[in-house]
Order: structure tokens, then sequence, then C-alpha cells
């Protein structure tokens, strides 16, 4: 499968995160992507470097104070004070419930705070230049189906997006890919567009993009936000709002489900796009799924990432492939190609 990437994705590298009240090396790091290129590479597919620009496509999918704040905010951060360029910025305040989030403060960690739903997402150097590379990826993939050159495309690109929404980063991710993708694809012709996010946690970014709208199916199979991560969303009762009501699905498993209840909920969610009658489908490609993986709490194993191929192989829709979480590193790439190799009918 052809399969977009770039090496601007090593710009971002953080050095630790706080998890559980630690501070810890960074779960998502440069290695992750490395990997996949590697067993990619190992089995002949083609790599192709992004040649789109996505920056249309993302002021159609995040607002313009977000996507200036973001793309400024290591400089600004390095230009508050002598030494910043060796430390990592974390929010501490954040705009909840009564608070207002309608002015922008010039403090910068209020600003962070502001666009941030966790601090979780820690910024480096090079974050913007990595992100972008990542939305290029997906723009690029959605241009290709577009014009029918190809069946299916795959964005080994990272940080993840799913958890960015229209005006906030969180859980490793800034720009929403897989958000950039569906809409590149309305824009190029496709009246419906299916997103499916099949990583452990809920994609709460994607669902606030496409909330509101019929023109993009939005489903996810995730570990229930009960007790999983990003918690206040992803629950079964958000099914759209508006013109998007009844568009929005979302399929909630306890921690520690079976293999076979997984993949029951993902025939519910095939089910489900056969009977929108999309025309292009895009896929959140997690693979925190996997049973050794060390924040997540499913039990597929790597033939499991075949069956998954597989089955979105048969709904025989163009597709575009953008890679979310998975941080048990040195299988993601196996897992990945197992995935792709599985829908081309391996």
């Amino acid at each position: 499968m052809l399969t977009f990437f770039s090496d601007s994705h090593h710009a971002h590298a953080p050095q630790y995160e706080f998890f559980r009240g630690e501070r810890v090396p960074c779960f998502e790091t440069p290695a992750r992507a490395e990997f996949v290129k590697t067993r990619l590479t190992e089995r002949g597919h083609v790599l192709r470097t992004p040649h789109a620009d996505s920056r249309a496509v993302l002021a159609k999918v995040h607002t313009a104070r977000y996507l200036a704040f973001l793309e400024h905010a290591w400089r600004d951060w390095v230009a508050l004070e002598a030494g910043n360029e060796q430390r990592q910025p974390f929010p501490s305040v954040w705009p909840v419930r009564t608070l207002r989030s309608d002015v922008e403060p010039v403090n910068f960690t209020a600003r962070l705070g502001l666009y941030s739903m966790d601090n979780g997402s820690p910024l480096s150097a090079g974050t913007w230049q990595a992100a972008k590379a990542g939305a290029d990826a997906a723009a690029s993939a959605a241009a290709l189906l577009g014009s029918d050159s190809e069946r299916a495309v795959f964005c080994c690109s990272r940080p993840p997006g799913h958890h960015a929404g229209p005006d906030f980063m969180g859980g490793y991710c800034f720009l929403n890919n897989a958000g950039v993708a569906a809409q590149a694809l309305r824009d190029g012709g496709a009246a419906r567009v299916a997103v499916l996010d099949v990583d452990y946690h809920h994609g709460n970014g994607t669902q606030s993009i496409f909330y509101g709208r019929a023109d993009v199916l939005f489903i996810s199979l995730h570990g229930d936000p009960m007790t999983e991560y990003p918690f206040y969303l992803g629950h079964a009762d958000e099914t759209g709002e508006g013109e998007g009501a009844g568009f929005n699905l979302n399929l909630p498993l306890p921690a520690g489900c079976t293999v076979p209840r997984w993949f029951e909920a993902l025939e519910t969610a095939c089910t489900r796009i056969a009977g929108y009658r999309a025309d292009a489908l895009v896929v959140s490609l997690g693979l925190d799924t996997f049973a050794e993986d060390p924040i997540s709490k499913f039990a597929l194993r790597p033939d499991d990432f075949i069956r998954l191929g597989e089955r979105l192989g048969k709904l025989g829709l163009p597709t575009v492939f953008v890679l979310e979480g998975g941080y048990a590193a040195a299988e993601l790439g196996t897992n990945a190609v197992n995935v792709i190799e599985g829908f081309e009918g391996r």
C-alpha cells in the first residue's frame, strides 16, 4: 500500500510527560513511526513524502486562533524567559464551567490552558512542523483517493491527531489528521465520508469536529469513558446534534474486554458504515488495542490486526488509514502492517 511518511515527525520530540503523578519519558516518541516505517519497507510497501499543503483544509477543521497559537507557541514560549528553550511548557489552569473561553488571554500559560484539554501534550521546538507534516499527509492521501489513482493510502505520521478538537490539543494530539482527511475527501467530491476510530481511546476531537454534520459519519469503538481516558466524551448516548443527529455512534467497551466482544463491536460499526452508503472511509488506526500496550487494556494479538484489515477491506471503500495511538513501539510496525496487508487480502 502506498504510504505517506515525512522525516519531519522527528521534529516533535519532547523529553518527558506526567503519568499518574510521575515525571516519565514520553510514551509518544519518534521511535514509534520509525518502527512502522522499517516494517513497511521490509514488506515492500512504497513510501512517499506528502505533497499537499493542508492549510486550507485545516482552516475548516480547526479555528483560526487555535491554529495561530499552535504555529507560534514554541516561539512565544522561548521569548518569555531566558532558558525556556531547555524547558517544556505545561498548562496549569483551564477555563472550566463558568470561566470564560471566548477571550484569549495575553499570558502564555493561560493561553496554553485555553487550548489544552489536559497536560498530556508536551510541546517541543518542532511540534508545529511535525503536526503540520501529518496533516499534509492526510490531505495528500485524500487527494490520491479523490483522483481514483489509489484504492487505499496509509499515513505513517506522528504525533497522532484524534484527540485534537476544533480549538484544543490533548492526548499527544495537536492537529486532527483524520478530520483533515475526511474534510479533504468532502472537498474533493465525496458526498458522504465515514470515519472509523479503532484506537483504545475515544476520538473525542474527531467527534467534536463533526458532531453537527450529516456528511461525515463518526464511529468509535473504545474503552468505556467511565474508567478510561478521555473520560468526558465517548458515551453511547452521544449520537449527534442538529443536522448531525444520528450520525455519531460510540461503542464503549469495558477495559479488559475479550477479543470476540471487540470484533462484535467492529461488526456493528461496519454494518452502520455500509448502511450509510459512504463514498470513502477514514480509519483512525490506533494500535493500542494490542494486548501488551503499556497504557491500554484490550487484548488483541498480531493476527487479530490481520482480521481487522480483512473486515475493513470487505467494505469495498476507498480508504485512508491514519496512524493514531499504540505505545508498544517495537510491535507497532508489525501490527500496522498486519492491518494493511489484511486489508489488501494477504
